[in-house]
């Protein structure tokens, strides 16, 4: 068997099991994430030589130079059996480790993953920033996914996703679906949202707001009557806020505060349910009120 042959049979295995992730690490067997727990699989233990060669035939040149710069690369991969994985390839005492999170061949519904009304709600306005928050792993991309599936399939707009990398492919229906890979099709989240306001859009998906700079741009595109979504790695909605404020020097805080209550529609915050293994959702709506109070407050909560 070849190499990808060999990682095919490890995926088609986890993914029949109904694992989330897979992790393949030198001096250990592959091993799955099935309902949280972490279980061994049947297969042999790993050498650096395997690892290596994983890697080699997974990368493309250009990927594989960034990965020896930084130590570490995302990147999502399609296999054979309609598998698709998300790959976060990373260095560990000089080997070559990889974690594979499976990605359904299905782009989810907004119904699927039991959404409040108000967030499909939100998908109809036609400008506004909303901010998607929750803790690392709690879902966001795929709630971002199941928002441009929505708008998909329910309006005629042009929606443009950003992301590191590209997970759920979507087709196009009602509206046209462009996907773009910071990193490979743009350089960076901020250059991708400048040059999205040349590209006619009504829709953009952001994967995050990594910086000042990506904030401005995102605020600039919604101020140019766009409809905003991107995701927030906080844990509430003042959280939220917070997060963008303090990316600024205290000395323009107030200047985004302004901003932010003028384009804000509203803060999803979303968290990881043990009780169903699923997402549970709070749709917290901007008012007048919280207008008046983003601006006003300078310092403390939102």
């Amino acid at each position: 068997m070849s190499v990808i042959e060999d990682v095919e049979a490890i995926l088609r295995t986890a993914a029949d099991a109904d694992a989330s992730d897979v992790h393949l690490s030198v001096g250990a067997t592959p091993r799955m994430r099935v309902r949280g727990k972490l279980a061994e699989m049947d297969f042999p233990r790993l050498s650096p030589a395997d690892t290596l060669d994983i890697l080699v035939n997974l990368m493309n040149d250009v990927q594989r130079e960034r990965f020896e710069e930084k130590g570490e690369f995302d990147m999502a991969c399609s296999f054979a059996g309609n598998i698709r994985c998300r790959v976060s390839a990373y260095k560990q005492m000089g080997n070559v480790s990889l974690a594979f999170r499976l990605i359904s061949p299905h782009v989810p519904s907004l119904e699927s993953l039991s959404a409040p009304e108000a967030v499909a709600g939100l998908c109809a306005e036609r400008s506004g920033l909303v901010l998607v928050a929750g803790p690392v792993g709690s879902g966001k991309t795929t709630t971002l996914a199941a928002i441009a599936d929505h708008i998909n399939k329910n309006r005629e707009a042009h929606i443009i996703t950003l992301e590191r990398p590209v997970e759920y492919l979507h087709i196009h229906d009602k509206s046209v679906v462009d996907q773009r890979e910071i990193g490979l099709d743009s350089e960076s989240y901020a250059m991708a949202l400048r040059a999205a306001l040349r590209e006619d859009p009504d829709v953009i998906l952001a994967g995050e707001l990594e910086d000042a700079d990506t904030v401005c741009a995102a605020l600039d595109a919604v101020e140019a009557g766009c409809l905003v979504f991107t995701a927030v790695a906080v844990t509430g909605a003042n959280g939220a806020l917070e997060y963008l404020l303090h990316k600024f020097p205290a000395a323009l805080q107030q200047q985004i505060r302004n901003r932010l209550a003028g384009v804000l529609q509203a803060v999803v915050v979303q968290r990881r349910s043990p009780e169903n293994h699923g997402i549970s959702y709070e749709v917290l709506q901007v008012t007048a009120q919280n207008r008046a109070e983003l601006r006003g407050v300078r310092t403390g909560k939102v």
